[in-house]
């Protein structure tokens, strides 16, 4: 009898045992292409550099407190960082997963504006059908009702505005810019509606995950947030957790629509999954407010800025920067997409396929033509997962994509090392767990 708490208390799961460049392997030696760990595993399984980073700092220095001592690894991913981050990014504050890069974010955006003079400012605006993460401040900033269901009472006020949902919620006749438009001009009403002195910041993923199945935005929506956010003097908190470090193409995300924030957030393909790790990354202006104010940011964990993790993040980001993999996954999300729309183009339960890079959606519907998702208590997606496993693939089904109840996707974050084989080998799992199923 297992001591472990799991996730869900009614799942009978395999033993991972080992892991093999894009496949996982169990106890009982069998294989699973892994193209759905929530979007970590960008690297594989048995990247020698990284292994070796971890190994060699180990025997160094484990571990020191980052109110005593920093440490180089640290100091050296920082600047490795920053040397590629979009517009004026030049701090970064290490955490130990996204969730705590989101937290972090929220509460960094409160206290520059403290240290500045302006102790109003205290609204975040977030978009429905978002997800930040699942502590309790991230977990407000999210927009998925049913993720925020329970804890409700719990949960700070926030507001939420619409996606950017091009399949589901632009109008008949619209064009994908005056859509965009339309959607982006919502951020101005709602600081408008609660005051343009009291809202500290908005916060977005540029291309949405786990909630809405790898949905980027059309051209021209960041353009116009950013517009909006420097005139009325709004922070603008990018979370990059799942879609950035390379996933989309670029190494980050909001790279594709020409537009940097003022914070941005990642983790996931930071650390490759080979140690547990997120960051925050600041403008040096928001920096200089608490260097030249109070000197202090009241926020922090234990593990922040982490030897070990910082040694392996560092050589995870030297192997995406150095082997150009952003780009390899640009060009390989191409051939994925190509292959997803062969296979399900015209499949009567699949309504679009979508994404960036090696960051693929697919949207399933009961009825194609009037894009109306399945009935909740068939549970589509669940059961998508688990047909997907008994295949030898693991990707990332999820419920709940129009409103948080109805709808119904697969989002699939292969390996960036993912070779065309391993397309074919997608595909066809991946058409026999939906055969299945449908």
């Amino acid at each position: 009898m297992s001591h472990v708490f799991p996730r869900h208390t009614k799942s009978d799961l395999p033993v991972a045992a080992g892991g093999d460049g894009c496949y996982l392997i169990d106890a009982d030696g069998r294989r699973y292409l892994d193209c759905g760990d929530a979007a970590v595993s960008c690297l594989g399984h048995s990247n020698p550099a990284v292994i070796r980073a971890v190994q060699k700092q180990v025997e160094q220095i484990a571990f020191a407190h980052t109110g005593f001592m920093t440490s180089e690894p640290a100091e050296a991913l920082a600047d490795l960082l920053v040397a590629h981050a979009p517009g004026d990014l030049d701090r970064v504050y290490f955490v130990s997963g996204g969730s705590e890069a989101t937290e972090a974010a929220i509460k960094l955006a409160r206290q520059y504006y403290l240290e500045i003079g302006q102790p109003e400012r205290r609204h975040v605006i977030a978009r429905r059908q978002s997800y930040h993460g699942n502590t309790l401040g991230a977990l407000s900033a999210g927009g998925n009702a049913w993720r925020r269901a329970q804890f409700a009472p719990m949960l700070i006020e926030m507001t939420h505005i619409a996606p950017c949902y091009e399949y589901a919620e632009k109008t008949e006749g619209e064009s994908s810019f005056d859509y965009g438009q339309r959607v982006a001009n919502e951020l101005e009403a709602e600081i408008l509606r609660l005051g343009p002195d009291s809202v500290m910041a908005f916060m977005a993923e540029p291309v949405v995950g786990a909630t809405l199945g790898a949905v980027p935005a059309v051209e021209g929506y960041f353009t116009r947030i950013r517009e909006i956010c420097d005139q009325y003097g709004v922070l603008l908190i990018l979370d990059e957790v799942m879609c950035g470090m390379g996933r989309t193409g670029r190494l980050f995300a909001c790279d594709h629509d020409g537009i940097a924030p003022d914070i941005l957030c990642i983790a996931k393909g930071l650390g490759a999954g080979y140690q547990p790790i997120g960051a925050m990354l600041c403008t040096d202006r928001i920096f200089a407010a608490i260097r030249d104010g109070s000197g202090f940011f009241q926020h922090g964990h234990t593990y922040i800025g982490h030897p070990v993790a910082t040694a392996a993040a560092l050589a995870v980001v030297r192997e995406l920067t150095e082997r150009d993999l952003p780009e390899r996954a640009g060009v390989m999300g191409q051939k994925l997409q190509s292959a997803l729309e062969a296979a399900f183009g015209q499949h009567p339960n699949v309504g679009d396929i979508r994404g960036k890079g090696l960051f693929r959606g697919i949207e399933l519907v009961a009825d194609r033509e009037t894009k109306t998702p399945f009935d909740p208590s068939r549970g589509v997606a669940a059961k998508i997962k688990m047909a997907a496993m008994a295949e030898g693939l693991i990707c990332y089904p999820m419920s709940g994509t129009r409103d948080g109840r109805l709808g119904d996707h697969i989002l699939l974050a292969p390996p960036f090392i993912i070779e065309d084989a391993h397309i074919d080998e997608l595909i066809t799992r991946l058409s026999k767990a939906i055969t299945s199923v449908i």
